[in-house]
């Protein structure tokens, strides 16, 4: 491959780096996939951070159930042509305890015994109402009732937060759920209603820790909302050896003192750089709070926490101030499901700001959510939220479909059940053998660092430079190339996809690798192919340099 400098070749490369990473990505499988066709290379698309794994149990449960709810069904009336009824409630705790018997040895068997008795033992729920709940949710004839999220749903997965989010036992604090179409629906529920709701408008100053996933930098760019974001950036500081921290000078975090920051959004571990925050930086995010910013209103993305040991969310941190969103997506590979939910405490800064509303805009309010309530002023964010997000209008008809709630019960059932703990190390472990491997060829040996998850890695490019062939070199590379340069080419000549950094808010020559969706031996090679990529770049180097 000829890698010398092109100026037509740059001058479309940066036309093509104001795109988003992710339709960026959409060129860069076609360029590997040609090349895949054209030589000996292997398609390998490290880009999305869609899992190549699933959690089986969870779904054989969800399967035995529906086998339940059909019967439940055809119990009630069944026509010949393939019509049944519906199921009814009188009886059914009793017939469902019977079926479990029945069923006890098949897949998914265990769980659904072990999450009903759960339920009705620990949480005193009423046989014959959580049944149906499950016979209606899994064959879903009915409306999502209560709209924001289904009563027992609620209850398992708020204990599932608490034991994965880093939540005590023992405590107090109540959050309500609102189960939403996937994390990415969760983002726009809360933009739009945090707007809707005067609690940021146009001009109003946000902040964002970055590097960030992709659409938490584009959202408050869009014409509706218009903030004016303030970067708090973990691009800085280096360790020894060639590797970023990914955590935040302490001064970065001090911008968030400005009582004017009226929102923080974090993904958090971090996307793409997949580091859990210090406890120490968290403690003074803490301390801001407390002391020079008490009304920040915080919004946390913690898809990732349960591929970090011992996490703690922020929502456990900042209980008042902090809204979680958490999606099931990756731990359990459920991308296609779309399964997440938002949680806000019962005692929350969103209520209390709307409370004390100027008069004006508590009568836009009242008139927007009129139609809900007598009382519209009572209406807490959360069910604003769920009203929002169907235009008010279709409240009515709003809410997750109730399959989609089953199987995330299930799901939250398994991991607080006996089966969660091997599952979960399981997980860890697999993420740091791929870690591991990615890493094996580059010439870097990788530090351990109990706080990175690993879901992803971000490697700066130009750090390597740097390191293996020294400064003059790393200049060469920024005279002479678009920092995209380096994805589309590892495209085009070695069928390997990467994401570029800089489309996450990272360094401009970093790229970013998925670790879920790739076998291991995969990331051997995806490791040895980023490292010879950079040394034809220094080849390159050495030859303008022998012309001059």
């Amino acid at each position: 491959m000829n890698i010398s400098p092109n100026p037509s070749r740059r001058a479309e490369e940066e036309k093509l780096s104001q795109m988003s990473p992710f339709e960026i990505k959409n060129k860069l499988i076609s360029m590997a996939k040609a090349d895949s066709r054209k030589s000996t290379s292997t398609f390998l698309n490290a880009g999305r951070g869609n899992p190549n794994w699933i959690a089986t149990e969870p779904r054989d449960a969800f399967f035995l159930l529906g086998k339940f709810g059909m019967q439940e069904c055809r119990r009630k009336y069944e026509d010949p042509v393939g019509i049944a009824g519906i199921p009814s409630q009188e009886g059914i705790g009793k017939r469902f305890v019977a079926f479990l018997a029945d069923n006890a040895s098949e897949p998914g068997g265990k769980l659904l015994r072990s999450a009903f008795d759960y339920l009705v033992k620990v949480h005193n729920a009423d046989p014959d109402e959580l049944a149906m709940e499950w016979a209606e949710g899994i064959i879903g004839d009915q409306y999502p009732t209560p709209d924001r999220i289904l009563k027992h749903t609620e209850i398992l997965i708020r204990d599932y937060l608490r034991l994965e989010m880093g939540g005590e036992p023992e405590s107090t604090e109540v959050y309500d759920l609102f189960a939403t179409e996937g994390g990415t629906a969760g983002m726009c529920y809360a933009f739009d209603s945090l707007q809707e709701n005067f609690l940021i408008d146009k001009g109003d100053k946000m902040a964002l820790m970055v590097p960030i996933f992709t659409p938490y930098i584009e959202i408050p760019e869009l014409e509706r909302f218009s903030f004016d974001v303030v970067n708090i950036s973990a691009n800085s500081i280096e360790q020894p050896g060639g590797f970023h921290t990914w955590q935040y000078p302490p001064e970065e975090l001090d911008k968030l003192r400005d009582p004017s920051v009226k929102l923080l959004c974090l993904v958090n571990p971090s996307n793409p750089p997949s580091y859990t925050l210090d406890p120490d930086l968290v403690d003074r995010l803490v301390e801001i709070v407390e002391n020079d910013n008490p009304e920040l209103m915080i919004v946390t993305d913690d898809v990732y926490g349960t591929f970090v040991k011992n996490f703690h969310s922020l929502m456990y941190r900042l209980p008042h101030n902090t809204m979680c969103v958490y999606s099931f997506s990756k731990y359990f590979g459920a991308t296609g499901w779309r399964l997440a939910v938002t949680a806000i405490n019962r005692d929350n800064i969103f209520d209390r700001k709307i409370a004390a509303l100027p008069a004006d805009q508590k009568e836009a309010l009242a008139k927007r959510y009129g139609s809900l309530s007598t009382n519209p002023g009572s209406i807490r964010f959360i069910d604003r939220m769920v009203a929002d997000s169907r235009l008010v209008a279709l409240n009515h008809t709003a809410g997750l479909s109730t399959p989609q709630q089953i199987q995330m019960t299930l799901m939250a059932a398994f991991s607080l059940l006996p089966g969660g703990a091997p599952y979960k190390a399981r997980m860890q472990e697999i993420i740091t053998e791929r870690l591991e491997a990615l890493w094996t060829n580059t010439g870097f040996t990788l530090l351990v660092d109990p706080l990175r998850a690993g879901y992803y890695s971000e490697i700066d490019i130009m750090l390597w430079a740097r390191k293996f062939y020294g400064d003059d070199f790393a200049k060469y590379l920024s005279d002479n190339y678009e920092p995209l340069d380096f994805v589309l080419r590892l495209a085009e000549s070695t069928a390997v996809v990467l994401l570029n950094g800089d489309g996450f808010d990272g360094p401009a020559w970093s790229v970013r690798a998925s670790l879920a969706n790739l076998d291991k031996d995969d990331y051997l090679k995806i490791g040895g192919a980023i490292r010879s990529l950079l040394d034809e770049y220094h080849e390159a180097y050495l030859a303008a340099k022998d012309k001059n």
